[in-house]
């Protein structure tokens, strides 16, 4: 199981920590030990680690909508959004 990172910029940190909707979304495809990071000299880029069981689940379901409107509640700016896999 890879884990996986990805890294962006948020509008709110604190609402950001605060929000169920990783939870929410990527619990279903299988991603479990789910961690977030807040860049002390930044606090609205963050990053999440993960341990995703099926990489191409995780890719397609960031391309649908629900994910979009779950990055949106969670004011993720989606253009900063980069995600990267252990090697």
């Amino acid at each position: 199981m890879p884990t996986v990172i990805g890294h962006h910029d948020v509008k709110d940190t604190k609402h950001w920590l605060a929000s169920p909707k990783r939870e929410e979304v990527f619990g279903p495809l299988g991603v479990t030990n789910i961690r977030t990071f807040v860049d002390p000299e930044n606090p609205t880029r963050v990053a999440v680690l993960m341990d995703v069981a099926d990489l191409d689940a995780l890719r397609a379901a960031m391309q649908t909508q629900p994910m979009a409107d779950a990055m949106a509640y969670d004011g993720v700016v989606p253009e900063s959004l980069v995600m990267l896999v252990e090697a």
